[in-house]
C-alpha cells in the first residue's frame, strides 16, 4: 500500500511532507515524489526512484522546494514498473491538475481510451495518471469547481482510491476523495499569532508530530483543505459535517492502525487482500488470465504443472496441488525451491512451472525459476511485488494484491496466494472441460463470500485467545489432517513455531501410527483439522488414537460437525464453504492461535528471532 501526505499552511511544505513520508516507510515503497506550489506559480514536481533518502537528497531535505502547499507520495507499484516516470505525483497535460493516489483503478484502460479520444496524452504506465486527467477533463468540460470535477470522476472510476488533488486555479487548497483506501485529515487552528494548517495522510503516523486532532473522511466523500480549515462534501457536492477526533495513540501504535502488532493488523486485512486479488482477475463473470498472457490455447498445451516455493508459499502450493488436480485433472507436483534447484528435474516442453513468492526476490525460488527457463519450459509467477526479479523473469505473472506485509510471519500474503491458486485451478478446469459452467459459476459465487466468512471468524478471536493462553508452557504440539487439511496443518504448524518458538509438526493423519505416535504422551496437544467431509471420520479416528495415549485434543472443523465434541476437548468451528476453498477459512484460527501464544509468552511477534521477511540469500 502506498503512502500519501499533504500540507497547506504558512510553513514551507516540502520538509513537512518528507517527514510525513518517513513515518510511512513501514508500508513499503519503490519510489517517492513531491509536488509543491508557491502561491500562484506553477507547481514544482520532484520524483525519485528508490528509498525516501534519494528524494530528500534531491531536494536538499525539502529546502529546495519553495511553497506552503503541497502533496507527497511513496509508491508501491501496481501498474507500471518502479521508475521516476511512474512515480507520483502525476499531472494533467497542461499542469492544471496534480494528484497522488493510493489504490487500484480497475477500469483505467477504458477511461484511458475515452481520454485519448479527447486529445489527452499519457507518459506513464499508471492508472493514477488516468484519474488525474479524468478529473481535468470534467473540470474543463463543466467549467465547475474542483468538487464538481472530482465527484464526476468518482462516479466513473471503479476500484479503490484515496486521492489528494491540487488545482492550478486554487493555489492554496488541496482536495481529497476516498473510496475504500484509508485517508485521515488533521487540523491545527491558528494561535499565538500563527495561522492554522491542514494535513492529510494515508495513516496517522505521518501527521502525529503536528496535530492529534483529526477527521476520518468517509467512503465516497470529498474534502477541501485550506489553512486551518477543512470542509467535507458528499458525492452530490453538498457540504456535510464531520466529527473532530483526538488521537490518543502513540506514534508506534498508530502505524499499526490501533493494533498491537502488525501481524494482527495484517490478519484483519485478509478479507480485503482476498477480495482485491480475486476481483483483479474476475472479468465479465469469469476468471480472465489472458491479461497476464495465459490464453486458453496456452492452457490447453500444458500437460503437467510443477509448483516451486518456500515456506508458507510452499504450503499454498500444497493446497493448490489438491485443488488443481481435482478440478482440472492435470498432474501437479509441489517442490521445495531449495531442493528443486540442486537436482536434475524432468521437465517436458508442455510443463508449466509455477513459482510462488511474496517478495518476488526469494533467492531459492528465483534460482528455481531460472532453472526452469534453462529447460525451455513456460513459467508463471505468483508474486506480491510489481517489478520484482521473479515477476520480471517469468513468462506470466499473477499479482496478488495483499499490499506490503510488515510482519515476518505471513498471513494476508498467504491468503492472497491461495486465491490465486484457486483461480488458476478453476480456469484450467473450465478450459480443459473438467468443470462445467454451473459448477464454475457456483465456485465463483462462493469465492465472493470468503472475505465475509473470514471476518466472521475474526469476531470469535477472544475464544481462541483464551485457549492459546493455556498453551504457553507446551513443548511439543502436533497438527494432523488429510488432503487439503494436511496442507492447512502444515501452515498452522509453521505459524506456531516461527513466532512462539514451540516445537510443532504437521503430519498426514494416517502417518502418525507409522512412528510419530510414539511421541504422544499425557497432555500433548494434538490439533486435528477436519474440513473435508469425505475424510472427516478417518481423521477423527486418528484423533481418538492420540487421545487414548493421553493427548489433549483440539478440533478445527466446519459448522455442522458438532459430534466432534464427543472426542475433542476444545473445538473451533469455521463457516461452511466449497471444500476446495477450506484453507482460506481454516487457516485463520491457526494464525490467531500462533499469534496469541506468542503474545502470552511476551515474544516479539512481528520480528521473531533468526528470521527475515524476504530471504534473498541462499
Amino acid at each position: 500500500m502506498c503512502g500519501i501526505v499533504g500540507y497547506v499552511g504558512s510553513e514551507q511544505a516540502a520538509p513537512i511532507l518528507l517527514h510525513g513520508l518517513s513515518k510511512l516507510e513501514y508500508r513499503g515503497y519503490d519510489s517517492a515524489g513531491l509536488a509543491v506550489r508557491d502561491g500562484v506559480k506553477n507547481v514544482e514536481i520532484v520524483k525519485a526512484k528508490g528509498r525516501l533518502k534519494v528524494l530528500a537528497e534531491k531536494t536538499n531535505d525539502g529546502k529546495a522546494l519553495v511553497g506552503t502547499c503541497g502533496i507527497g507520495h511513496t509508491r508501491w507499484a501496481t501498474h507500471g514498473e518502479p521508475s521516476e516516470l511512474n512515480a507520483h505525483p502525476h499531472c494533467s497535460d497542461d499542469g492544471n491538475v496534480v494528484a497522488v493516489h493510493n489504490g487500484i483503478i480497475e477500469n483505467y484502460q477504458e477511461l484511458k481510451e475515452k481520454l485519448l479520444k479527447h486529445g489527452y496524452t499519457f507518459y506513464s504506465a499508471t492508472d493514477t495518471e488516468v484519474a488525474v486527467k479524468l478529473i481535468d477533463y470534467y473540470y474543463k468540460k463543466y467549467a465547475g469547481t474542483p468538487v464538481d470535477a472530482i465527484n464526476h470522476a468518482m462516479v466513473r472510476i471503479r476500484g479503490s482510491y484515496a486521492l489528494a488533488v491540487m488545482f492550478k486555479d486554487y493555489p492554496e487548497e488541496i482536495y481529497a476523495a476516498r473510496k475504500d483506501s484509508p485517508m485521515i485529515i488533521g487540523i491545527t487552528h491558528g494561535e499565538d499569532g500563527k495561522e492554522g494548517a491542514a494535513y492529510l495522510a494515508s495513516d496517522v503516523p505521518a501527521i502525529l508530530n503536528y496535530t492529534r486532532h483529526v477527521y476520518y473522511i468517509g467512503n465516497m466523500e470529498m474534502a477541501r483543505l485550506r489553512k486551518g480549515e477543512v470542509t467535507f462534501f458528499n458525492l452530490d457536492g453538498d457540504e456535510i459535517e464531520k466529527e473532530l477526533t483526538e488521537v490518543k495513540w502513540d506514534a508506534e501504535a498508530a502505524e499499526k492502525a490501533g493494533f498491537e502488532h502488525f501481524m494482527m493488523k495484517e490478519i484483519h486485512e485478509q478479507p480485503k487482500a482476498v477480495a482485491d486479488t480475486f476481483h483483479s482477475v474476475l472479468k465479465d463473470g469469469r476468471i480472465n488470465l489472458e491479461e497476464m498472457g495465459l490464453t486458453e490455447e496456452a492452457i490447453k498445451e500444458i500437460s503437467q504443472i510443477v509448483i516451486v516455493a518456500c515456506g508458507s508459499a510452499y504450503h499454498v502450493g500444497m493446497v493448490t496441488q489438491y485443488v488443481m488436480e481435482d478440478l482440472a485433472r492435470i498432474p501437479v507436483r509441489v517442490e521445495l525451491a531449495s531442493e528443486f534447484r540442486y537436482r536434475r528435474p524432468i521437465l517436458t516442453k508442455d510443463t508449466l512451472v509455477i513459482v510462488v513468492s511474496q517478495s518476488g526476490e526469494t533467492a531459492d525460488s528465483l534460482a528455481a525459476l531460472r532453472e526452469a527457463k534453462n529447460h525451455g519450459v513456460k513459467t508463471l509467477a505468483i508474486v506480491n511485488v510489481v517489478g520484482s526479479s521473479i515477476a520480471r523473469e517469468a513468462d506470466y505473472v499473477f499479482y496478488t494484491l495483499a499490499g506490503p506485509e510488515i510482519s515476518v510471519a505471513t498471513t494476508k500474503a498467504y491468503s492472497a496466494q491461495l486465491i490465486a491458486g484457486y483461480c488458476l485451478s478453476m480456469e484450467f478446469g473450465r478450459v480443459r472441460g473438467q468443470v462445467d459452467q454451473e459448477a464454475y459459476d457456483e465456485m465463483l459465487a462462493e469465492l465472493e463470500t470468503i472475505p465475509d466468512k473470514i471476518t466472521k471468524i475474526l469476531e470469535d478471536r477472544e475464544r481462541i485467545q483464551w485457549f492459546a493462553s493455556k498453551q504457553v508452557a507446551a513443548k511439543n504440539i502436533f497438527f494432523i489432517g488429510r488432503g487439503i487439511d494436511y496442507a492447512i496443518s502444515m501452515e498452522g504448524s509453521l505459524k506456531l513455531k516461527e513466532i512462539s518458538y514451540i516445537h510443532s509438526e504437521a503430519y498426514a493423519a494416517g502417518e502418525l501410527k507409522h512412528g510419530t505416535i510414539s511421541l504422544i504422551e499425557d497432555g500433548t496437544l494434538v490439533i486435528g483439522v477436519l474440513t473435508q467431509s469425505g475424510l472427516y471420520e478417518k481423521t477423527l479416528s486418528n484423533m481418538v488414537e492420540c487421545k487414548s495415549r493421553g493427548a489433549y485434543l483440539m478440533g478445527l472443523t466446519s459448522y455442522g460437525h458438532y459430534n466432534i465434541e464427543d472426542t475433542a476437548d476444545f473445538t473451533i468451528y469455521v463457516p461452511k464453504t466449497d471444500e476446495h476453498f477450506a484453507a482460506s477459512l481454516a487457516v485463520v484460527p491457526l494464525q490467531l492461535l500462533g499469534y496469541y501464544v506468542s503474545v502470552a509468552k511476551g515474544l516479539d511477534v512481528d520480528k521473531p528471532r533468526n528470521l527475515a521477511k524476504s530471504v534473498t540469500v541462499e
